[in-house]
This record gives C-alpha cells, sequence and structure tokens, in this order.
C-alpha cells in the first residue's frame, strides 16, 4: 500500500512541497509507493506578493493542470484538527460536510495571516488589509468607489498603518491606484521612529527619497489606537479623517500549529530541525510560513516571505518523501538572501544579504521585481518544468537575480 503524505495549503509552500514530493518519487521511481494530498479551501494558488497592486483578482493562478498531470490528489476544504497521536487531520469541506484523512507524513503549509491587535478600537470593524484575495479585492472595489461620492478630507485621504515592507510597497503604489482621485493624500503611519524598521539602515534612504517624491506623507513615532468610519487616533491624541484605513502590520502563522505540541516562536511559528522536521511530535513537517527554520549557521531565521517559502516548500517535500522512501533527507539552508522592495512608480530597491546593502535601485531594480512578480514565482503547468524546478538544490538567491539581472538588463 502507498504511503501517503498530506500536505496542508496550496501556497507557496505548499504547492513546492507537493512537487518536490513527487519528484523524488520519480526520480526513484517510486511513484507507486507514495500518495500525495493536498488540502486547501481552493485549487489556487494566490499570489499573495502582488496584493499591493491594483485589479487583486488577477492575481491566482490555477492549481488544477499541474495537480492533474503531476498525479498530486487536491481535496477542497480547510483542515480544522489536526491529531498528532492518531496521524489523522479533521477536513470541513466548503458545504460544511465534515471527514477524516490519514497521513504518514504530514506538512503544515497553511501560512500566516495579518494580525488586528485587539487593544485598537475598530480595527475590526473599520480597517482594510491586503492579507488575503477576499479582503485584498475589498480593498480595491472601496478604493474605486471613492470617485462617486463628493470629495472631503475623509474620503481623499488614505491612511497605510505599518510603516514595514508591506505598508512601504503598498504606499508606494497608492499614487498610481488613485488616479481617479483629485489631490488625494495618502500617510504612512508607523509606531516607530524610522520608516521601514526591519529593513535597517541601508535601503532607507531610498526608501524615504521615493516617498518624498511620490507625495507620501509619514508620521512615524506614534502608534494608532483606534479606527473609526471617518478617522483614525494615534497615541499622540492626534486625529486623521479618514474613511480608509489600511492595516499591513504584523503577522502570525496560521493557528493550526497550536494544535501541534511543539515549542513554537513569537510568530507561532514551529521550532524545526534541520530537515524541517517539527522535532516534538512524531512524522510531522512545517514548512513555509509556519517554520522557524534556520536559515545559514550565522543565527538568521527563514523570513515569513516568498522568497523563503519557495525553498522551505522544495526541502520539506522532498524530505517527507525521503522519509517514506528509504531515500536521504538534506538540509535546508538559505544563507543567500536578496530583499527586492517595490516603491510603485518610482522604481524599486534591491539590499543583498542580511545587511541589505544596496544592490540596485530605480527603473533597473524595477524590472527585476516586475521579473519577480509577474514570472519566477508563478509554478509552471508543464510537468516536466515542475519537477525541475522542484529541485530542492539549485541556485540560490544571488545566483537567481544575477540570472535575473542578464535577462532584464
Amino acid at each position: 500500500m502507498a504511503k501517503k503524505i498530506v500536505i496542508i495549503g496550496a501556497g507557496f509552500g505548499g504547492v513546492w512541497s507537493a512537487l518536490s514530493a513527487k519528484r523524488l518519487a520519480t526520480l526513484t521511481n517510486q511513484e507507486d509507493k507514495l500518495e500525495i494530498l493536498v488540502i486547501a479551501p481552493e485549487p489556487t494558488l494566490t499570489m499573495r506578493p502582488r496584493l499591493y497592486e491594483a485589479k487583486p483578482s488577477e492575481m491566482i493562478h490555477p492549481l488544477g493542470p499541474i495537480f492533474n498531470v503531476s498525479g498530486v490528489k487536491y481535496v477542497q476544504g480547510a483542515a480544522e484538527n489536526i491529531n498528532t497521536e492518531q496521524n489523522t487531520i479533521l477536513v470541513r469541506s466548503n458545504e460544511g460536510t465534515e471527514s477524516t484523512i490519514s497521513y504518514d507524513r504530514l506538512i503544515l503549509a497553511a501560512g500566516s495571516s495579518v494580525v488586528h491587535p485587539k487593544a485598537i478600537t475598530g480595527i475590526d470593524q473599520h480597517a482594510f488589509n491586503i492579507d488575503s484575495m477576499e479582503s485584498a479585492k475589498k480593498l480595491d472595489s472601496h478604493l474605486q468607489s471613492l470617485s462617486t461620492t463628493s470629495p472631503t478630507p475623509s474620503s481623499n485621504t488614505i491612511v497605510v498603518c505599518g510603516a514595514g515592507f508591506t505598508g512601504i510597497e503598498l504606499a508606494t503604489e497608492l499614487p498610481k491606484r488613485l488616479t481617479h482621485l483629485k489631490n488625494p493624500r495618502i500617510i504612512l503611519v508607523g509606531n516607530a521612529d524610522q520608516v521601514g524598521p526591519d529593513l535597517g539602515p541601508g535601503p532607507r534612504p531610498v526608501i524615504l527619497n521615493a516617498l518624498q517624491d511620490l507625495g507620501v506623507e509619514l508620521k512615524l513615532g506614534s502608534a494608532v489606537t483606534a479606527i473609526d468610519a471617518e478617522s483614525i487616533t494615534l497615541a499622540s491624541g492626534e486625529k486623521i479623517a479618514t474613511n480608509t484605513a489600511i492595516w499591513t502590520a504584523g503577522v502570525r502563522a496560521t493557528p493550526l500549529t497550536q494544535q501541534i505540541p511543539s515549542e513554537k516562536d513569537s510568530f507561532n511559528r514551529l521550532h524545526v530541525d534541520k530537515h524541517l522536521r517539527v522535532s516534538s511530535v512524531e512524522n510531522v513537517f512545517a514548512t513555509g510560513d509556519t517554520a522557524a527554520a534556520l536559515a545559514d549557521s550565522k543565527g538568521h531565521y527563514a523570513l515569513m516571505s516568498c522568497q523563503h517559502a519557495l525553498q522551505l516548500g522544495r526541502v520539506s517535500g522532498h524530505n517527507a518523501a525521503a522519509d517514506l522512501l528509504g531515500e536521504p533527507l538534506i538540509d535546508y539552508e538559505q544563507a543567500a538572501y536578496n530583499c527586492c522592495l517595490d516603491l510603485g512608480s518610482w522604481g524599486a530597491v534591491i539590499a543583498g544579504g542580511w545587511e541589505k546593502e544596496v544592490k540596485l535601485q530605480g527603473d533597473i531594480a524595477k524590472k527585476v521585481k516586475c521579473h519577480i512578480n509577474q514570472k519566477l514565482i508563478y509554478p509552471p503547468d508543464d510537468i516536466e518544468q515542475a519537477l525541475v524546478l522542484a529541485n530542492p538544490i539549485g541556485p540560490d538567491s544571488d545566483e537567481l537575480f544575477k540570472s535575473i539581472l542578464e535577462q532584464v538588463a
């Protein structure tokens, strides 16, 4: 009887886990010994790194074709309960029917979601976000509707709450998305004293230059304390009139990690070993945004990003399959890192290494960013090409960056 790998989640980590597991079974002529099954609400990959752009409904990629040709099975629904003692998962279908699925190896790839701090009054009722396809479409519709009402300070002011990676990308993209409004005001709010605190000092002058050129206002060093239908309130006591407050600060791994008895980090990610196995329980791997995985020997942990999820997925899928097929496991390592930050119509900035020293900025950096967002992160429908790309031992971020630069230069 074939052994079964069950993957919860069809994001970047989940998709590439499935393809990498399939690749190993194919290479070792053991396809009949392995069943690969993906559980997700929809058979689509949401291009989450692009949800700050206009027309988010176009930012999906169907997974049915590649699942069909690869022999990966798909179950539509949401995983509600994981029983690590019995190796089972309780799944609720989109229609509400419950079923139980057993596994020999589980890969948790259910991603993360934005956190709404409970201390902020009105955030659940009045804040927009771009964390999911549904919420990004809701914001897009709202932004388009602003031109149908009489312009007021509230309707013409958009406040992006959170001056980190996502907030910066959204704020710098908004001028291009708001050309239907007369004199829109865009404000980027952050509670730290610097914009992009986690991005470090390297790219900060470039970011500040782009924000200034695009007319985006900055309000730093004051947290948001309340949001209502007509304004936001800052800890300083200042009120900003707005009908559009967009929350971008902070994410946490899926609540499903709480069902696995294991040590977790401050993002609720499961601590894993070098093979991405959750060491405190048997038969469970974590990948993508659910894994607190050391990326190198210097103490850097993988970030909750597409760049890291792609490689985490390839390694977790390979190792789950190798564990069942009696093949060697490989270590997860992702020492090379390049931060690619979109800055709207101004361009982009690319910073290399964990120190984030600026490599490129402006138009050429924008071309690299567009190549990544519009081509590189999309899985192919051709099975042979997909299995080649699913190799967990391949070019690192520096090598990919060099190749992309040669293509777009």
